[in-house]
């Protein structure tokens, strides 16, 4: 892959993400805390196909051992445009499983980013998790850094919207 593939790549990934995690501000917007992860699950199948955004939900996700592929019960939360696993949560807080947990499934399903997404926070950007996996985002400029200037671009757009 070329270095203009590679920066196409890294931009798509960035914009959708951003695009997701504006829908589930929203969602949270609306809502709040305080409801059982399917709920959440359900309006956000709802904002994503509003959005026109292609997406799999609870796709199933086999564990390759060795030569063996083995249906071990898990299950995808969401897979946005074949290319950005979404991880739902509504819990107390994070805990390093469950970005170990998306690892994972990012690495089982070859992709190189994913979000984790708590809506069980008083403000979302304080329930969203990207995990990247892989070296698509290791030159971005400012790593981490990068993904929360965007957040705080995205939420500082929502308010001026709003407005």
């Amino acid at each position: 892959m070329n270095h203009g593939d590679t920066e196409a790549q890294r931009r798509r990934l960035n914009e959708l993400s951003g695009k997701v995690i504006g829908l589930c501000i929203e969602i949270h917007r609306e809502l709040g805390p305080g409801l059982l992860e399917s709920a959440y699950e359900e309006c956000l199948a709802y904002e994503l196909s509003r959005a026109g955004l292609s997406f799999e939900r609870q796709r199933a996700l086999p564990v390759r051992y060795k030569e063996v592929q083995l249906d071990c019960g898990y299950r995808l939360d969401f897979v946005i445009e074949g290319a950005l696993i979404l991880e739902l949560k509504a819990v107390t807080e994070f805990h390093p499983i469950h970005e170990a947990q998306l690892l994972t499934y990012l690495k089982l399903d070859k992709k190189s980013l994913g979000l984790l997404i708590n809506f069980n926070v008083p403000v979302l950007k304080n329930g969203v998790k990207r995990v990247a996996r892989g070296n698509l985002f290791k030159a971005e400029a400012g790593g981490r850094n990068f993904f929360g200037q965007m957040l705080s671009l995205l939420c500082a757009s929502t308010i001026a919207w709003l407005r």
